[in-house]
């Protein structure tokens, strides 16, 4: 079905075994196996297709050229020197044939010059090691403070949580850790179980013997000595002990049952299978006029390429590029978490889906794969493709002698990511009129920290938890491409004015008029939207006016929800490895040296980042060129007593659309069937029902296609790559 090959697909399991082996067996990297491994040796941490050039993905595109030559991202960690660092390696091209491939430096799309970063915190079991003997010097601390122990022992109550990121600090580097309640139940509830009492450790350098303990905190208090913090204990006049689970952290049903809740809900059905096409071997996708390619990567999981409407090109590429939590607190911990999600793979952590639950029941369902420490990873219906009805009409009008009204069904397609603590909800949806919309909802369970009478950093939400303020930043890459790659940035915006007009008999007129202006240069491309939301913002091609002389685009606005850019300014948490999340829209020129606003190992070095987005802002000409949106959703969350449990997404989303601006003629939902007009008499007489060809399915549908299937979770299907079995392959559950 599909057009072409999906040059954007991530790389076959034969070409991660064959880009794995080829690593190996070049000896300047001196590469070990990591099922071999220690935390001083040589490894891959991951590989990935290095997504084609644009021009040459093009050519192929509009039949102009071959398909690109395929590349391997090799993500590759060298930990046999004192200072650790990750270096980025292109591979190719592939298949790897003797004499023809070659590996180099990935270099070119790093605005630091350099597909390099240092790393601080290589040693993360020696880190570990060294937190639990923390514990087992001070345990009869923490059974007076906390009754319990974090020792390593299997009678232990408490565990240790360090702050992400490290904290750099000259050329020391620290981390805050904090004792939290282990969970006894079968709910995993740890961050909302925080005890209050945190240490801070210098981590500066690879030998675990000169690591100290550097501070102590608890309930407000700060000593700057572990013998400081034990003769502060003595004098402690208020010892709220720590939180615990129970039953508020259950995720189960409590309490007393809804009225007529044991009635089954409604639900969506295809009576006459799915409206939709999808080729599994390209993942590719078709929608009525809309087509488009897939592709998931290991650090932003589901990515949209070549979107076309009727065959025609619309976005190129429409994609998450990073997802932040930053955190509030007058504790230090909190005050110093500032979480970049793609280091911890948001493409990894897509399982598999709740069918019924997740999404509809009649959902068509697709596997992702990812590689990570020389293994492939199936993830089983981890995203999910389905059409549903809105329940509101995408268009109605009541007349004297006729009303009319059409059907509003949506396409979506979805997954969700489980990272850490939160369940986040991505979906893409395209709607008859030609517009599409990405979503994020939030859900899980929030990170509290612990409530010392002080409400400037969140509200007294249970016995000693406190719901920690936060903003959640998301960051998305669109590439319009609005009749050819030339276009550029209209803003229109209402204003108000006073005017006399010569039909207002000399009077001034207060009233608003709009106002229209191009952003032409990118030194004014860092926007925050309008108060009132005055202003509006349109990629359009100034080059290919319509027949009433209007410049074709598409406009982008928030939907539903907030969508949030960073409170902090210039935080002290994040340095210059975020600066993405200061505004809400940008809008830059492309370039392939260019291709992401964010790199997933960012945090290991805060204040020299190997993407550092403020770089890509140059002043370039935003005037017919080839532009480039970058965009952020989220939410400023200061959590309630209505998170506990968890999050609810009904409150926690942020959506945006970007429709069509004098693109089309007129309404393209008209040419949907599914659509009635009745025409009545002057006393309200249906004289008329016209449904333009519609026809209601009339057999009787079995009721057990539309029950979810929960008999199966198919965790993860792991494969080996080094050494290579074709034939082998793990079956385990999340976290397995």
């Amino acid at each position: 079905m599909a057009p072409t090959k999906n040059i954007f697909q991530g790389l076959t399991g034969h070409e991660y075994a064959q880009v794995t082996t080829y690593l190996h067996q070049q000896k300047k990297l001196n590469l070990t196996a990591v099922v071999n491994s220690t935390s001083w040796d040589n490894v891959i941490v991951t590989l990935d297709l290095l997504q084609p050039n644009k021009t040459d993905a093009l050519a192929y595109l509009e039949g102009r050229g071959p398909a690109p030559a395929r590349y391997a991202r090799a993500t590759l960690q060298f930990n046999s020197q004192l200072q650790p660092y990750i270096q980025e390696y292109m591979v190719g091209p592939l298949p790897v044939k003797k004499g023809l491939t070659r590996y180099e430096e990935l270099n070119y799309i790093f605005t630091s010059g350099r597909g390099r970063i240092n790393v601080y915190n290589a040693d993360g079991d020696a880190i570990a090691a060294f937190n639990l003997k923390v514990g087992s010097e001070i345990q009869d601390i923490t059974k007076l403070l906390l009754n319990g122990t974090a020792t390593g022992a299997d009678d232990d109550k408490l565990l240790i949580a360090g702050s992400d990121p490290l904290t750099h600090s000259g050329d020391r580097i620290y981390q805050w850790n904090e004792f939290y309640s282990a969970h006894t139940g079968e709910f995993f509830s740890e961050t909302i179980l925080p005890t209050s009492l945190q240490f801070k450790v210098d981590l500066t350098g690879r030998d675990p013997s000169k690591w100290k303990v550097v501070g102590w905190y608890y309930d407000g208090h700060y000593w700057p000595t572990t013998a400081a913090f034990r003769k502060g204990v003595e004098t402690l006049t208020r010892r709220p002990g720590p939180n615990v689970d129970g039953s508020w952290t259950s995720t189960d049903q409590q309490g007393d049952k809804l009225p007529r809740d044991h009635l089954y809900p409604p639900i969506s059905i295809q009576p006459e299978g799915p409206r939709f096409g999808v080729d599994r071997e390209q993942n590719y996708v078709e929608w009525m006029d809309f087509s488009f390619f897939i592709s998931n990567q290991k650090e932003t999981g589901l990515q949209l390429h070549d979107i076309r409407y009727k065959g025609e090109r619309i976005i190129y590429e429409f994609g998450l590029q990073e997802a932040l939590a930053h955190y509030a607190s007058q504790d230090p911990l909190h005050a110093s978490s500032a979480y970049l999600d793609s280091s911890y793979g948001i493409g990894t952590s897509q399982w598999n889906l709740v069918d019924g639950f997740d999404c509809p029941s009649h959902a068509t369902y697709l596997n992702t794969t990812f590689y990570i420490s020389e293994t492939t990873h199936v993830h089983p219906n981890s995203l999910c493709l389905f059409e549903y009805d809105t329940g509101y009409p995408i268009q109605r009008h009541l007349t004297s002698n006729h009303v009319s009204a059409s059907k509003n069904n949506i396409f979506t397609i979805r997954s969700v990511s489980t990272v850490g603590n939160y369940d986040y909800l991505f979906e893409y949806s395209f709607h008859y009129d030609g517009s599409i919309a990405v979503t994020v909802r939030a859900s899980g369970y929030i990170q509290g920290s612990f409530w010392t009478g002080d409400g400037d950093y969140g509200f007294h939400i249970h016995d000693n938890l406190s719901g920690s303020m936060h903003d959640h930043v998301i960051n998305f890459k669109l590439d319009l491409d609005i009749k050819g790659r030339k276009n550029s940035l209209l803003k229109t915006e209402f204003v108000p004015i006073t005017q006399v007009y010569p039909w207002s008999d000399g009077q001034p007129i207060n009233t608003m008029k709009v106002n229209r202006s191009y952003i032409t240069s990118e030194d004014d491309s860092k926007i925050t939207w309008a108060k009132n939301g005055v202003a509006a913002y349109a990629v359009v091609n100034k080059d290919k006016l319509n027949s009433f002389g209007e410049a074709p685009g598409y406009h982008i606005f928030p939907n539903s929800g907030s969508t949030a850019h960073l409170t902090v300014q210039s935080s002290s948490a994040l340095g210059q490895s975020a600066n993405w999340a200061n505004h809400n829209l940008y809008a830059l020129q492309h370039h392939d040296t260019e291709p992401k606003s964010a790199y997933a190992f960012n945090s290991h070095d805060l204040h020299h980042p190997a993407v550092n987005f403020d770089e890509f802002f140059n002043g370039e000409s935003l005037d017919q060129e080839d532009i480039v949106l970058y965009f952020n959703l989220g939410m400023h969350h200061l959590p309630n007593t209505a998170d506990l449990p968890n999050t609810v997404m009904t409150t926690a989303v942020s959506s945006m659309f970007i429709a069509p601006q004098n693109y089309f003629a007129s309404d393209v939902s008209r040419r949907t069937i599914h659509q009635a007009r009745l025409s009545y008499d002057e006393h309200s007489i249906v004289t008329e029902a016209k449904t333009f060809g519609t026809k209601q399915p009339t057999c009787a549908y079995d009721m057990n296609k539309a029950a979810p299937d929960l008999s199966v979770f198919v965790g993860e299907i792991e494969i080996p790559k080094f050494p290579w079995n074709p034939s082998g392959s793990l079956q385990t559950n999340p976290g397995g």
